[in-house]
């Protein structure tokens, strides 16, 4: 990963940070957000939120967190080579995701609500699916991103001991 995404990163990490995992675990790679939101919990990372695929069902908490930077985390098709890295400020989430999406509310619309009603700014961690193929799995490619991410991850961000919570893709 190039210096860039790294400086970019603690950008993204400056002061308190929340973290929103996304996506379905039932479709390959698309599960990746939600994977990694799974690990870092169980790290002891704080203020991290399973949404899975309703996103939107976390606003309210999202809102009232008082966070700086709240970072989604998801498979994004950009194009790129599969398990290569994205990390995108709001701005770029807005005109790259402005309504059509797999989510029922859009990431775009999402962080504009997000960063309406807060003060904190949104990013969004992504990384290029190999496959979403329903009962595969994370792919080797995502597999490998995710615990590359999950390590440079820990190495930026306090932890502390906090609940596991799970969800449910509806």
């Amino acid at each position: 990963m190039k210096q860039d995404f790294h400086a970019a990163l603690d950008e993204a990490l400056t002061g308190k940070t929340g973290f929103l995992g996304i996506g379905n675990t039932d479709l390959g790679d698309d599960g990746f957000g939600v994977r990694l939101a799974e690990a870092l919990a169980a790290s002891g990372v704080a203020d991290v939120f399973i949404a899975c695929t309703v996103p939107e069902n976390n606003v309210t908490s999202l809102i009232n967190g008082r966070f700086d930077s709240l970072v989604f985390m998801d498979a994004v098709s950009t194009g790129a080579d599969a398990g290569s890295v994205v990390l995108l400020p709001s701005d770029e989430i807005k005109s790259r995701f402005p309504q059509v999406s797999t989510h029922k509310f859009s990431l775009g619309s999402l962080a504009r609500l997000i960063e309406m009603e807060s003060s904190a700014r949104v990013w969004l961690l992504g990384v290029q699916p190999a496959t979403l193929r329903e009962g595969t799995g994370l792919s080797d490619a995502a597999r490998t991103t995710l615990e590359l991410l999950h390590r440079i991850l820990l190495e930026r961000i306090p932890r502390r001991t906090r609940t596991e919570v799970e969800c449910i893709n509806a």
